[in-house]
């Protein structure tokens, strides 16, 4: 495994509200677009579904397509996404999903994460092989 570790910058951002929940929580859908750089140089779009508590924390999921370069290699992946955020950081941990890989990151394989202060910009890890 190799370690890729690098910095993503949110471009674009488009949530709705698709459900209020009694106690004041929501459900919400987000259209996220990024640009990777560092050992990941590329773009991504990612679908969250997150559930807010009236606190203002919330759950996440996910699934992200990047599009770019890894360890040499150009193609694209997805990524399963499973996140928190506490109200002013997000961490999420995600996974390649396998069969997912294209181009030179045919078999692309591997798991990892990422830290977001709130904000446009994050850090991320993703151990991976390119078989």
């Amino acid at each position: 495994m190799t370690r890729a570790e690098g910095s993503f910058h949110v471009t674009g951002w488009n949530e709705e509200t698709y459900g209020e929940l009694d106690g004041g929580g929501k459900l919400t859908r987000a259209s996220v677009e990024q640009t990777f750089t560092g050992a990941i140089e590329g773009e991504g779009s990612v679908v969250w579904l997150m559930f807010y508590r009236a606190d203002g924390t919330a759950h996440f999921v996910g699934l992200q397509r990047v599009s770019g370069t890894v360890g040499g290699r150009t193609g694209s992946f997805v990524l399963e996404t499973d996140g928190e955020f506490d109200g002013t950081e997000a961490k999420g941990e995600w996974s390649v999903i396998a069969g997912s890989g294209t181009g030179g990151l045919l078999s692309i394989s591997g798991s990892g994460g990422f830290t977001a202060p709130h904000g446009s910009d994050a850090a991320y890890e993703l151990d991976h092989s390119l078989g």
